[in-house]
């Protein structure tokens, strides 16, 4: 009997440890392939279970705290306010025909602060043919560049058959202001530049930095001014006589185009003409602006205008 006690005792010592060592992660086995991806799957499943109970919880507290009516898109941004109404388009720095390669970084950036009259006829064309839009509003901060460019952008806004209206920010002067007189009504601050109803062809004379430098202008050209206003060349008082016959034309043209597209007697925008800018609160004393104001008074006009709200796109 007392042998029979020792060795069951010590079968159950032996089990005892045998089951010890199977707690031992040194002698665990690494699970079959398909068990990994069996283990792997559940827990994907666990975890996509565990989603959709905690969407579902926190719609259902949603509910609860919002009322029965309530639903997602209560509560986001109405589609209707994405629709637009209203053309927007800028008009910054030089204003110029089109941009030139030259003028373009390799990264597609522009070099320069300008803008094309291709770029704003092309916006303006848009519109007219969009149902959708029932105005259009050119925002303005530009000291000039290309008369060409400006009576384009003028005689556009004029032939356009919805409303259109400037916005003038820090300046619209020179070839600006005339692009801006096409527009049905001008804003700007009262402390915006406006005007500069002149023409300029100046340039830079290097001749005697060229004498200092040792370098001599060779002129090789075929007619008396081919090569006229050359900054490497004397100008000749008949070759000024001839720069500033051109200017004269350029400069009767714009004076007339102010007094038309402003409806103000030519006498009047002749006086204006003599090259100089005013600021905005003077501007609108002389009838070159319609309104003093800020970009929200703009948008306040165009909701009047097109009786509804203004959702520009710029």
């Amino acid at each position: 009997m007392p042998g029979l006690l020792k060795r069951i005792l010590h079968f159950k010592i032996c089990k005892a440890e045998i089951n010890y060592s199977k707690l031992n992660p040194r002698n665990w086995k690494r699970p079959s392939f398909k068990k990994m991806i069996k283990g792997l799957a559940f827990l994907i499943i666990f975890l996509g279970a565990f989603i959709i109970v905690k969407d579902e919880i926190s719609y259902q507290f949603d509910l609860g705290y919002y009322g029965e009516d309530y639903t997602d898109t209560d509560y986001s941004d109405d589609e209707s306010d994405d629709i637009c109404n209203v053309q927007g388009i800028e008009l910054r720095g030089d204003l110029v025909t089109y941009i030139s390669d030259s003028s373009i970084a390799e990264d597609g950036s522009q070099l320069y602060d300008e803008t094309a009259s291709d770029y704003i006829l092309a916006m303006i064309e848009e519109a007219e043919s969009d149902e959708e839009i029932k105005a259009i509003i050119l925002e303005i901060d530009s000291y000039g560049g290309s008369a060409v460019a400006a009576e384009e952008v003028a005689k556009a806004l004029k032939r356009s058959n919805k409303p259109t209206i400037v916005f003038v920010r820090s300046a619209a002067t020179s070839a600006a202001y005339w692009a801006a007189s096409g527009a049905d009504i001008i804003f700007a601050s009262a402390l915006s530049d406006i005007g500069s109803i002149g023409v300029t062809m100046s340039y830079l004379d290097n001749t005697q930095k060229n004498k200092k430098d040792g370098l001599t202008y060779n002129s090789l050209s075929t007619g008396k001014f081919k090569d006229y206003g050359s900054p490497d060349k004397p100008l000749t008082e008949e070759e000024k006589k001839l720069i500033m016959r051109d200017l004269e034309i350029t400069h009767n043209i714009f004076i007339k185009a102010v007094a038309e597209n402003r409806n103000l007697p030519i006498e009047k925008v002749k006086l204006l003409a003599d090259g100089s800018s005013m600021p905005g609160e003077m501007a609108l004393e002389n009838g070159l602006i319609d309104r003093i104001g800020d970009y929200y008074d703009a948008q306040t006009y165009l909701n009047e205008s097109i009786g509804g709200k203004a959702e520009i796109c710029w």
